[in-house]
């Protein structure tokens, strides 16, 4: 009677359907505790992705203020130029910028104080690797994040709507509205073709970022608390 009642198929059935219940629910909790221990990482650098006129270096000084962490934008330039003993007005003309073979290529062979995007992504890459020997940072621009392993780093993008950025630009640069939306254009163009080229990424791709900010909604006082709240818990409590 007692080896009828163990073998009774529904009694079978609903003892299998209970085991395999509380093992997808086992697996479900091993994968949240995964996951809440990837979300503590510690973050040592952030860096900031920006579209041309949202502000992303206002952003970035605001970020590291708060901190207390150096921060890395144009200024990055003159590290380059110091370490490598190269023209600093020759590293504006490859910042971020289109390719261009004729340049790199004949501008090399002509003056040899040229210098080839090749050779500053090159440079750029080893001042941005000793930098982060320094300690905590914020980089802005560059393709730091493509540079810097990925586990350490907080990845922002900042975004803002046109008429903004055309706003700013013509604010801060004295630009018409024409020139400022041509500049605009420009310099987004230079990023996206500069990071395709030699990182293989599409900028604007939002999956490539922790966090995505869209400036016209928050300022850049905004964008600079939400920078902070998104780092590891207790940093952003010893800096709030």
């Amino acid at each position: 009677m007692v080896r009828q009642f163990r073998e009774d198929p529904n009694i079978l059935a609903a003892a299998e359907k209970q085991m395999h219940a509380q093992a997808m629910a086992s697996e479900i909790e091993d994968r949240a505790n995964r996951h809440k221990s990837e979300c503590k990482r510690v973050i040592e650098y952030v860096t900031i992705s920006r579209e041309a006129g949202a502000g992303g270096s206002e952003i970035g000084r605001a970020v590291s203020q708060r901190l207390g962490w150096p921060v890395y934008d144009k200024n990055l330039l003159d590290h380059v130029a110091e370490k490598f003993c190269v023209s600093r007005m020759m590293l504006d003309l490859v910042d971020e910028t289109r390719s261009n073979w004729v340049f790199d290529v004949l501008g090399t062979w002509m003056d040899h104080k040229i210098v080839p995007h090749e050779k500053f992504v090159a440079y750029l890459g080893r001042v941005l690797i000793e930098a982060t020997k320094q300690g905590n940072a914020v980089f802005v621009g560059r393709a730091a994040q493509f540079l810097l392993p990925r586990s350490k780093i907080l990845a922002v993008r900042i975004v803002a709507s046109e008429k903004y950025r055309v706003q700013q630009i013509m604010a801060n640069l004295g630009m018409t509205e024409v020139a400022a939306r041509q500049f605009i254009h420009e310099v987004d163009e230079g990023r996206r073709e500069f990071v395709e080229r030699f990182f293989h990424h599409d900028l604007a791709d939002p999956h490539l970022y922790d966090l995505v900010i869209n400036v016209d909604r928050c300022g850049p006082q905004g964008a600079a608390d939400e920078i902070i709240s998104a780092l590891n818990p207790q940093t952003a409590l010893q800096h709030a």
